[in-house]
């Protein structure tokens, strides 16, 4: 979705409308936060498209500056935060609670980490090659460390559930992540959005299998 403007913008609009989608398969309330992960990502993709506009369009240079900080809050901050409470929210099994709670206070502290950065430093994204590189100057002798606990907090938690499905998502976005992490590693924060986009379709599909389970027959 990153790869230009109208394409972000279409990105955001098509997730948007998965996340409805998704939201209006919950017959639980702990699947609430689950079902909004394709939501978030719509909101995300037009953030980026903000980005977008404003670099392409100096005179609203405003736009983009609001643009990046709401693109890097949920990339940053609410990722490694979201994904580890969606899973616990849903998980029932004692023991893999505990280890969800584990991520999620590691998810917690990357959390914390990025919005002291976004908050005291700088940011300044630029077009390069048809994507969108975020250029910062947070503590790059952290940057290893707290990648590392963000997709820790990011990405396990699909695997620690109990629910094979979504296990399945888990393998998806383990996968998406390697191949952006090697095809596109200086616009990892930008790209990898795209490829994790698809995993959207995948949590609309866990969300109307289990509905189907639960009806009668």
């Amino acid at each position: 979705m990153c790869f230009s403007l109208e394409a972000s913008f279409a990105g955001g609009v098509v997730l948007s409308t998965i996340g409805v989608a998704a939201i209006k398969k919950v017959h639980v309330p702990s699947q609430t936060a689950f079902a909004a992960i394709p939501l978030v990502f719509g909101i995300q993709q037009f953030s980026e498209g903000l980005v977008w506009f404003g670099l392409s369009n100096p005179a609203y240079a405003h736009i983009e500056h609001y643009g990046t900080y709401m693109f890097l809050f949920v990339a940053r901050v609410l990722w490694p935060v979201l994904m580890p409470l969606s899973v616990l929210l849903m998980e029932e099994d004692y023991k893999r609670k505990q280890l969800l709670r584990m991520m999620l206070a590691m998810g917690s502290v990357v959390a914390i980490y990025y919005t002291y950065c976004l908050l005291f430093m700088n940011v300044s994204p630029q077009i390069v090659e048809h994507h969108i590189q975020y250029i910062s100057d947070f503590p790059k002798e952290y940057a290893d460390a707290v990648f590392f606990i963000y997709v820790i907090a990011a990405i396990p938690p699909l695997f620690v559930s109990s629910n094979k499905r979504t296990r399945l998502l888990g393998g998806l976005m383990f996968v998406a992540c390697v191949v952006t992490g090697i095809m596109y590693v200086e616009y990892l924060t930008s790209v990898w959005c795209f490829f994790a986009a698809i995993v959207s379709v995948v949590i609309l599909w866990i969300l109307n299998d289990e509905t189907a389970s639960r009806k009668p027959v």
